[in-house]
């Protein structure tokens, strides 16, 4: 597996620079403009093109607490969105269900006060699950502990998605 800390000459850890990363992408992506290559052979623009496509993956890879997270467990061979695996604690669940609920309520009331709060507590939960991953990989916690909080955020993530939408569509 291709390390994409390295090609932005970072080191291998959830805890990264942003603004570093931000400039390393942008140096590095410069490198394969396709104006520079715009008189170059074929196999050249190609080259280009598929080191552009392993930069943008890379960045989006690690550009967001979430996917970088998700990038880390896979590189110690541990897929936190692996379809098998099914495993959930059950009050999240039960929580899962009550905020799906929730929204779908609000929708069809098309109450935005509503949503609005309703949008603020799913970004504390963000908030609180992003802490909680940045805590358990400070402590070099169990894989199997920082898989379930990606996988808690990612619900959360998707949920604060499908609320702003909402709201785009209410206003």
């Amino acid at each position: 597996m291709q390390n994409y800390f390295e090609l932005f000459d970072l080191e291998t850890s959830f805890f990264i620079d942003d603004d570093q990363l931000k400039s390393s992408y942008r140096k590095e992506i410069s490198r394969f403009h396709p104006d520079k290559y715009a008189t170059k052979s074929e196999s050249e623009k190609l080259q280009a093109l598929q080191n552009t496509s392993l930069l943008n993956t890379a960045f989006t890879s690690l550009k967001t607490p979430l996917n970088r997270a998700s990038y880390l467990l896979k590189m110690q061979g541990l897929d936190p969105f692996d379809e098998r695996d099914t495993v959930m604690n059950h009050d999240f669940l039960i929580s899962q269900i009550d905020l799906r609920e929730e929204l779908e309520v609000i929708e069809e009331d098309r109450d935005s006060f509503s949503l609005e709060g309703f949008l603020e507590r799913v970004d504390l939960h963000i908030e609180e699950n992003t802490e909680s991953i940045y805590k358990a990989f400070e402590l070099k916690s169990d894989l199997m502990d920082i898989k379930m909080n990606v996988r808690e955020l990612k619900f959360y993530d998707q949920l604060y998605k499908e609320a702003n939408k909402l709201m785009d569509e209410l206003l």
